[in-house]
């Protein structure tokens, strides 16, 4: 058996302005305080960098990704989708909310995905309706799923990947109540939800641990896909840290897969597993808003992890890449320096390392068990 390489990124956010550039936007009127139709992100972004075509072709947004994606030749793509695939009208009142319609979802396809997870804090932004919606859309494009359903056993159970030849990656996927998830959002026995998490406690990964065990079978890779804490700051509370250690020791899960901050985080290696702690945006509509420049959430990451038979970590590639016109570019020379620097100083504190290569791509290195 040979090992896997993994694609994974961040939130993928396709709603909202995106959704206005693509040929069948949803109606534009939003419900919050900043703007009130989708239609003023789409002009804040050409305000900062210039004008953005109308009607754009399904694959424009993922730009140069879709090169790396030729060279990379990962086995699996995953994504965090952080935006509901609907024309529903039934919003949360919660201040900010995401979607694109279906007939826009085919930008997904563009781009290969395999998994979409969807424990997130958006994903019910057009409430139940508007979550079933996106579950039926995916399922029409042949996209797996995790972290949602349309009761709590759907919401719950992994998305299993089959890699031909080579046995299942399963993805298991949650949303913590530190992203700022509604507790009332959580999957019933009878009502669609996602699979929440209200803790981060030594209980409840003894709890997520055992429904691994009940679900995996030999041979399988595990990755859990959580999204949790703020969305600004490289702070890694004790919690996470623990919650992650406590799933490799005790359910043999190879990578955690860690969003909600709208900026990379720090990445560390735990017994020779990867535990991504914030992975950042990867499409967003917020070029031109202010606040929190600091961050550079304009600045996105392609991890491309390569696993070993066992579970381990073979390599780590990152490709940074940059949001410029609702499509992801090259950044320049300055602004990738700039990423590794700032992940190679959060890192650290967790013993890995981020180095840069003349090609412009970071590797990351670490001390290996043994």
């Amino acid at each position: 058996m040979r090992g896997h390489r993994l694609f994974l990124c961040g939130d993928v956010m396709t709603g909202r302005g995106i959704d206005q550039v693509l040929p069948h936007p949803c109606d534009p009127v939003l419900h919050e305080s900043y703007v009130e139709s989708a239609i003023d992100y789409v002009h804040l972004a050409e305000a900062a960098n210039g004008p953005i075509p109308r009607g754009v072709d399904p694959s424009y947004l993922w730009g140069v990704a879709l090169n790396e994606f030729d060279r990379m030749r990962p086995d699996a793509r995953i994504i965090n989708l952080e935006t509901s695939i609907t024309r529903s009208e039934d919003y949360a009142r919660k201040g900010i909310n995401y979607r694109m319609s279906p007939e826009n979802a085919d930008c997904l396809q563009a781009a290969a995905i395999d998994c979409c997870v969807l424990g997130n804090n958006h994903i019910l932004d057009w409430g139940r309706r508007g979550l079933l919606d996106t579950l039926a859309t995916l399922e029409h494009l042949k996209i797996k799923t995790a972290g949602a359903g349309r009761n709590f056993g759907e919401a719950s159970t992994p998305a299993a990947l089959d890699i031909v030849g080579d046995g299942r990656v399963l993805v298991f996927s949650f949303a913590s109540v530190t992203s700022g998830t509604p507790r009332s959002w959580a999957a019933t026995g009878e009502s669609p939800g996602i699979n929440l998490l209200t803790e981060l406690s030594e209980a409840d990964a003894v709890r997520v641990a055992a429904e691994i065990a009940r679900m995996a079978k030999p041979g399988d890779l595990i990755i859990v896909s959580v999204h949790w804490g703020p969305n600004w700051g490289y702070d890694i509370p004790p919690e996470q840290r623990r919650f992650a250690h406590a799933l490799i020791d005790k359910a043999n899960v190879s990578i955690i897969h860690g969003h909600s901050s709208h900026h990379p985080k720090a990445i560390e290696v735990y017994r020779d597993r990867l535990i991504l702690y914030g992975c950042g945006d990867f499409l967003n509509d917020y070029e031109g808003i202010r606040g929190y420049e600091q961050y550079r959430d304009d600045l996105v990451l392609m991890n491309f992890a390569d696993i070993e038979p066992a579970g381990t970590l073979a390599a780590l590639e990152i490709v940074p890449l940059q949001i410029r016109n609702f499509q992801l570019v090259r950044p320049s020379k300055q602004d990738i320096y700039w990423m590794q620097q700032t992940l190679d100083r959060e890192s650290r504190k967790f013993g890995a390392g981020v180095t840069l290569n003349p090609d412009g791509r970071l590797v990351v290195s670490w001390k290996r068990a043994t």
